[in-house]
């Protein structure tokens, strides 16, 4: 297939050699229909979804390399993007502020901005108030949940649901949560940070039911969280393992998209995409955002600013 550019100047070089009466004809068929023949070929993706990692924004000082206040600004590139295209959906996979309260009406106006549905995913910096009034000021459906888009579903975890800083110090969750990372901290476990959490009991015991149900309507299923579980890093979920054995026992979890660390990290394993995006807030500058493209056989990342382009095979 010629592409436009390279039609228009084989045009440009043919019309000058012609006469006038054969430049008349060729302009006429270049203006014919059938042109528009080969854009219909083009494949066209099923739907397309927004993604916003880490954009932590605070009426702070810049620290680092964590430029807080100009996530306002970058959000609102996005979002102007978003809204150039037909997205599905969009997703903000955590750390939407960095851990004042006051933030939240700053930058969840910018987020509404977005046309269509909107969903959250709730991240370790997100938690100035314990995790039911999180949720409440965000309007989340709960702190972890599933929603279907096409034959398509779409899970959210909540991977601060063990955590030191989401739940009441001496509550049910914060102690199995002192236990989990206590364990870690004694073996010399990488991820044994105490701003990473794990995933409890009842939420990997829903994970299994909701991917279970899925596989049986033959839905391909794609998972939102804050943290990673792969490959092994700092940032990582405590109870990773747990995670992905879920994920892959199931057989129809294609991607796995996260936030947290803002570095960015990708692999794969068992056919699974394990997809770290990068975090909005760093830099001074330079954005951090995507929109994914879905096919039948693939998902193609459409990267911006710091964020690269992917092509995921489906298998």
């Amino acid at each position: 297939m010629i592409s436009n550019r390279k039609g228009k100047k084989g045009l440009a070089v043919t019309l000058k050699s012609l006469g006038a009466v054969t430049a008349l004809g060729l302009a006429l068929v270049a203006m014919s229909p059938t042109t528009s023949v080969f854009a219909k070929n083009e494949e066209q993706p099923k739907f397309e979804f927004g993604l916003v990692p880490d954009a932590q924004y605070s009426d702070y000082d810049d620290a680092g390399t964590r430029f807080y206040r100009n996530s306002v600004d970058k959000l609102t590139e996005a979002a102007q993007t978003f809204n150039n295209h037909d997205l599905g959906f969009t997703v903000q996979l955590g750390d939407i502020i960095d851990k004042d309260i006051a933030s939240f009406s700053t930058i969840l106006p910018i987020y509404n901005m977005i046309e269509g549905p909107k969903y959250h995913v709730l991240g370790n910096h997100d938690f100035p108030v314990t995790t039911d009034k999180v949720v409440d000021i965000l309007d989340m459906p709960n702190q972890y949940y599933d929603f279907k888009y096409k034959n398509w579903r779409f899970v959210v975890l909540d991977t601060n649901d063990l955590s030191l800083y989401a739940n009441p110090i001496g509550s049910e969750k914060y102690q199995q949560a002192e236990t989990m990372y206590n364990s870690l901290k004694e073996i010399g476990a990488e991820n044994a940070q105490t701003w990473n959490g794990g995933l409890s009991t009842d939420q990997l015991t829903w994970l299994r039911g909701v991917l279970t149900k899925s596989a049986k309507t033959n839905e391909k299923v794609v998972v939102f969280s804050h943290m990673p579980v792969y490959p092994e890093n700092n940032h990582n979920v405590w109870n990773d393992d747990a995670v992905i054995k879920e994920l892959e026992a199931a057989g129809n979890v294609v991607a796995y998209f996260n936030g947290h660390n803002h570095a960015g990290n990708y692999a794969v394993k068992n056919g699974i995409h394990y997809v770290n995006l990068k975090g909005m807030v760093e830099t001074a500058d330079t954005n951090s955002y995507s929109i994914v493209e879905v096919y039948k056989d693939r998902l193609e990342i459409d990267g911006y600013g710091r964020e690269i382009d992917r092509v995921l095979k489906i298998k």
